[in-house]
């Protein structure tokens, strides 16, 4: 890392490999939202005991009776479903998260020691292989092999968004950071509504396990693309042009060979700019986990609309967010490029707009007459879409404060706020007493709002994207040292 070069930067012409990057990020981002969340959807079909299939066959796994005969059987039998309660299907969905939790601090320092690409390609190699393997582990082992391989999933899926923070952190220009990162994160919200639109017309064709077949063929699909096409920095690629180089480099201020340090958590843990970051993320979290998770038993319970099983529904809000993310990105660039704005209040005012905006849909949602059952469904779609704002808002912050350890902040920033994903539905169990209560429902949504409201309230105060000093750190040489030969021997 060096000092920024004060020379014009010019941008080349035309496509270039950091456009390359962000394609096969944004697909892998897609590939791997679609993986973690295929289980809400095959669930629904796995469980289905009163399907009019006559090639159904309901499954008891736990039985003595169960033999090798049966198992032989139902490989042939697309139509397996399990007799599953309530409870069980709820630890299954919620496993997912005991490992994702476990490896965000670790998957960020390890993302800075081995390089993006490495980890990112394990985390889809991995779940692809899984979804394989998983249909048969239902059948052979029930509910229990599930719970293993979800957990697994989640374990590797950790990796990331450390991942994929510090690949934008290399790869991406200061110019373009809002257009570019934002396609790539919003890969995620494109991977939620394609799975939710495309799982029922798969399961309907070819049954539950065809859902699981197709996420892992395309995830091994993207894995030789980006193997080949992929790389971890510019410097490291052999497909970028002398150009693309120098103007990506002159954008990022990196001059010369880059060096690795070592974390800095004393520095990281008095930050409080970052922390107000840490806290804005928290708070995005309660806000769209509870409206991910709990809307639509509102929408079902109290409403009487089903919106769980209209998945080309239910895709709306995601698909708002994906649509709402890129206008987002670009006037980002466009405002911090004309100077209008500092990067500081750019961050600022769209992630505003991305925590406010659905605090004020949720009041709306609670404040809407039942007898109009179409402004519910049209608060929730604003409330998810404009949240959009975020990917330009506080996971932009974690870069410009220290790129050397962006991957470091996300993943112990990415650690707090997925414990709070965590605990929000169970709040939302301990208030809604009885499911068809409106009023009850409505103290849900307010003190989501109020979350949204105040946490980006302190991230406005205290916040900044200005690159903090411990970015560059002045490290003792025999300390350097041992970090180099570390790392060596990593590699």
């Amino acid at each position: 890392m060096g000092v920024p070069v004060e020379v014009e930067n010019v941008r080349p012409k035309g496509w270039g490999v950091r456009h390359t990057q962000t394609l096969l990020l944004f697909i892998g981002m897609l590939l791997a939202f679609s993986m973690r969340v295929n289980m809400s959807m095959a669930i629904v079909d796995m469980t289905d005991m009163h399907s009019t299939n006559e090639n159904t066959t309901d499954v008891d796994t736990t039985s003595n009776n169960f033999t090798e005969t049966n198992i032989t059987h139902l490989e042939e039998n697309r139509g397996v479903h399990f007799d599953w309660d309530h409870q069980k299907k709820t630890v299954i969905l919620s496993s997912f998260f005991w490992g994702y939790v476990i490896l965000q601090i670790p998957g960020g320092e390890l993302a800075k020691r081995l390089g993006g690409k490495i980890l990112i390609t394990i985390s889809i190699v991995v779940n692809s292989l899984i979804s394989f393997v998983l249909p048969i582990s239902a059948v052979i082992g029930g509910w229990k092999f599930v719970i293993f391989w979800r957990v697994l999933q989640g374990l590797t899926q950790a990796f990331v968004y450390p991942s994929m923070h510090h690949l934008v952190s290399q790869w991406i220009p200061q110019e373009e950071k809002g257009r570019l990162s934002t396609i790539i994160y919003a890969g995620g919200q494109l991977g939620l509504a394609i799975q939710l639109i495309a799982s029922g017309f798969i399961a309907t064709a070819w049954g539950w396990q065809a859902i699981f077949y197709t996420n892992g063929i395309l995830g091994l699909i993207w894995t030789g693309a980006y193997f080949y096409l992929g790389s971890q920095s510019p410097e490291a690629s052999k497909l970028i042009s002398k150009e693309e180089l120098a103007y990506i480099q002159t954008s990022l201020g990196r001059v010369g060979k880059q060096k690795k340090y070592p974390t800095p958590y004393k520095k990281i843990a008095l930050c409080l700019p970052f922390w107000a970051a840490v806290i804005a993320h928290c708070g995005q979290n309660w806000g769209f986990f509870t409206l991910m998770t709990e809307m639509p038993s509102y929408m079902s319970d109290v409403l009487q609309f089903k919106l769980a099983k209209n998945g080309m529904l239910s895709s709306l809000p995601y698909l708002a967010m994906f649509l709402l993310s890129f206008p987002m990105g670009s006037m980002t660039d466009l405002i911090i490029r004309r100077n209008w704005l500092s990067v500081s209040n750019t961050r600022k005012l769209f992630n505003s707009i991305g925590l406010w905006g659905p605090a004020l849909a949720l009041i709306g949602l609670s404040l809407s007459p039942s007898s109009m059952y179409w402004l519910p469904v049209v608060m929730l779609i604003i409330s998810v879409g404009i949240n959009a704002g975020q990917f330009t808002g506080f996971m932009l912050v974690f870069i410009d404060l220290a790129p050397n350890f962006s991957s470091s902040l996300m993943g112990i920033s990415n650690f707090f706020a997925n414990v709070v994903s965590i605990i929000a539905p169970l709040v939302c169990g301990l208030i809604v007493k009885d499911k068809t209560n409106a009023q009850d429902w409505h103290k849900v949504f307010y003190l989501a709002a109020g979350i949204y409201f105040f946490t980006n309230l302190f991230f406005i105060l205290f916040t900044t994207s200005t690159r903090q000093a411990w970015n560059e750190p002045e490290v003792d040489p025999d300390i350097e040292k041992r970090t180099r030969q570390k790392s060596n021997s990593i590699h």
